[in-house]
């Protein structure tokens, strides 16, 4: 048995470890699978930070290890939960919600404020109901208008890219209240159905494990 074990057992080691190195994770996909055309869409609606509210749209989750005379000091970690209206009436149809983050990004005091953001627009009404697009960069809040790249996306906007003009429309700086209008402009694929996503096969042709599949 000692011998059977010393004779074979290498064997049966270098088999798998020449498995592992050969197994295939990947696949080039055609991107004719979309079977769609790429399309160009423009999206306006009001983002609204409620501070003063019963149940305020933000919190402070990491405060700032810093004294500053700023709203929000050089490292404050922000969590966000805002309302999207179709108008700059916060009480105007709700079309979506912005949940993320962002971080105070600057160590320069008073009202400059440049934040970095990193979050997700979703919508609930329309044509792009529970579609999601991914925002992450620089917000200089003092600018008047403000540009933010979009990274992605999901539903509708499934290899999303563009990018979003924020513009301040009423901002109370001391209480943190704020109403943003935002302009999307995204590309994405006008075609999100079944039989498209199924040509993509949501990854099943490697759950079966390619080593073991062979002993």
């Amino acid at each position: 048995m000692a011998n059977f074990r010393t004779f074979f057992l290498p064997l049966i080691l270098s088999f798998l470890f020449s498995s592992l190195v050969s197994a295939t994770f990947y696949q080039t996909i055609s991107p004719t699978l979309l079977r769609s055309q790429e399309k160009l869409t423009h999206i306006r609606f009001y983002f609204h930070e409620l501070i003063t509210n019963e149940k305020p749209s933000l919190i402070i989750i990491d405060p700032p290890k810093v004294m500053s005379n700023s709203p929000l000091p050089f490292g404050s970690l922000v969590v966000i939960e805002d309302p999207l209206t179709i108008g700059p009436d916060v009480e105007s149809k709700r079309v979506g919600k912005a949940q993320g983050f962002y971080l105070s990004a600057t160590q320069r005091p008073g009202l400059d404020l440049e934040i970095v953001m990193g979050m997700t627009l979703t919508f609930l009404e329309g044509e792009f109901n529970g579609s999601s697009l991914s925002v992450l960069g620089r917000n200089e809040i003092i600018n008047p208008v403000r540009e933010m790249p979009i990274i992605g996306g999901t539903g509708a906007f499934r290899f999303a890219r563009g990018y979003v003009l924020a513009r301040s429309v009423k901002v109370d700086y001391h209480k943190g209240d704020a109403t943003v209008e935002y302009n999307v402009y995204v590309y994405h694929y006008s075609s999100t159905t079944s039989s498209s996503h199924d040509c993509f096969n949501e990854g099943l042709q490697f759950m079966t494990d390619p080593i073991l599949s062979k002993i």
